[in-house]
């Protein structure tokens, strides 16, 4: 092919579906990608699948599956997604379950396994980067451990002419990538085109970000029609440069300034953006408004990609207990803050076992704390949030039941309350060996 329309269907787990649809049917694509993987979202459905509360993989699969399958047997599209998270063979044969039901014209679907390396990380004991300590140091609390893998460990299914891909963790932009190179034949040390590809599939792996969504500013940047905002698709041409746009008449703007907040969204050096593809260098990239919602990307790069694989691991680091409850008319900061030293001083009396505790008052110090105190403002309504953390979970849920209490032992007046306890998950991150990975594609076809 000389261009190839690539589609984003998702920027996140809980992405609209309706948008992916409309993509899916008037974006004349030759494939739609759907990413819906973060740190704390993949070493969740880790802990969900080894706790048996989940099956591992995306909450929204089989919604998304259902809309988008019948789409991908009459355009001719392909479908290349992470929704198969901690579990991409159950999530090939939930597809393959879905894809039968629906009907339709015979369709190849495939999973990538492999990205689970926890029990790598254990003979290996890499150094964990956040604290400087071996993985052993973490070993006992951590839930999951996850290697970004990258486009080349998806061009086998796309050879074996795979309809739907599913992968487990892949690195955001080489979900993108995958199809460029298998469209073009770039061979996997063609560093100058796989950094420009990058560059192309980093503008469209957000979603709407890049088409309005997250952009829009009341006043300083108005975005029209948010919501039934486009999904963004690239025309991505075989020197690795190309256009980012929309399907005509969607809602948002594809603009310059639209790309350039994209490029630099968590990026720490343009220079050296480090995949599992490419090191992809930004710094030159060059937009320009070629039409309505059409801007052409160039000037991008890279350089060898790195030796390693990163990692994240998935740490259990105790609970987060929260709590909201709402006082309005006189005086309603007064009675937030007397609530806020009565359940300081429960706490102690309780003799909780917390490893930290946090107050704030909503709309006045809960962003930007002592900065943001608004003294020459008297607030008709505000919330009392408090947090607490403990790594007990029954101190945590005692801590929050305390505001539950002020009902009838605090000030009057209270109202709106909402309490929960959740574990806390914090990411880390390290690097292994690519050989110690062991890719692995499996397929299902339905006829």
């Amino acid at each position: 092919m000389e261009t190839i329309r690539i589609g984003c269907g998702a920027g996140y787990s809980g992405d609209r579906i309706d948008s992916a649809v409309d993509l899916a049917k008037y974006g004349n694509l030759h494939y739609l990608v759907l990413e819906c993987l973060a740190e704390r979202t993949i070493a969740l459905a880790q802990m969900a699948r080894k706790q048996n509360t989940g099956p591992g993989y995306d909450p929204l699969l089989e919604e998304r599956m259902a809309a988008l399958l019948p789409l991908c047997r009459e355009k001719g599209f392909k479908i290349i997604t992470n929704l198969g998270a901690a579990n991409p063979e159950a999530a090939l044969e939930k597809t393959a379950e879905i894809a039968a039901r629906s009907g339709g014209k015979p369709l190849k679907a495939a999973a990538l396994l492999g990205s689970d390396v926890l029990e790598k990380l254990a003979e290996l004991n890499p150094v964990v980067w956040e604290t400087g300590a071996p993985f052993s140091h973490l070993a006992d609390k951590a839930v999951s451990a996850d290697a970004y893998l990258g486009a080349e460990e998806i061009l086998p299914a796309l050879h074996q002419g795979a309809d739907v891909v599913i992968t487990g963790r892949v690195a955001d932009p080489s979900l993108f990538l995958a199809p460029m190179m298998y469209e073009f034949g770039w061979p996997a040390d063609h560093w100058e085109r796989l950094g420009r590809g990058t560059v192309i599939a980093h503008l469209l792996e957000c979603g709407a970000q890049v088409s309005g969504g997250y952009f829009a500013d009341p006043v300083f940047k108005e975005v029209p029609g948010l919501a039934a905002v486009g999904f963004p698709l690239a025309e991505v041409e075989e020197t690795g440069d190309g256009v980012i746009t929309k399907v005509a008449g969607s809602g948002g703007v594809v603009n310059a300034l639209t790309c350039k907040e994209q490029l630099l969204y968590e990026i720490h050096d343009p220079y050296c953006y480090l995949t599992p593809d490419v090191t992809a260098d930004f710094s030159r990239v060059v937009f320009r408004e070629t039409g309505a919602d059409r801007v052409k990307v160039a000037g991008g790069s890279g350089r060898e990609r790195p030796a390693g694989l990163k990692v994240t691991l998935g740490v259990l680091g105790g609970y987060l207990g929260e709590a909201l409850i709402s006082y309005a008319g006189h005086h309603a900061v007064e009675r937030a803050v007397l609530a806020k030293q009565i359940l300081a001083a429960r706490f102690g009396k309780l003799g909780l076992a917390l490893t930290g505790s946090k107050f704030e008052l909503c709309g006045i110090n809960a962003l930007h704390g002592h900065i943001g105190e608004q003294k020459n403002i008297i607030p008709y309504e505000v919330m009392l949030r408090t947090a607490v953390k403990s790594d007990r979970k029954e101190d945590a849920l005692k801590a929050v039941q305390e505001v539950e209490n002020l009902w009838l032992n605090g000030p009057g007046g209270p109202g709106g309350i909402r309490k929960w306890v959740n574990p806390v998950l914090a990411a880390y991150s390290t690097t292994i060996p690519r050989q110690a990975v062991e890719p692995k594609i499996i397929t299902r076809e339905v006829r």
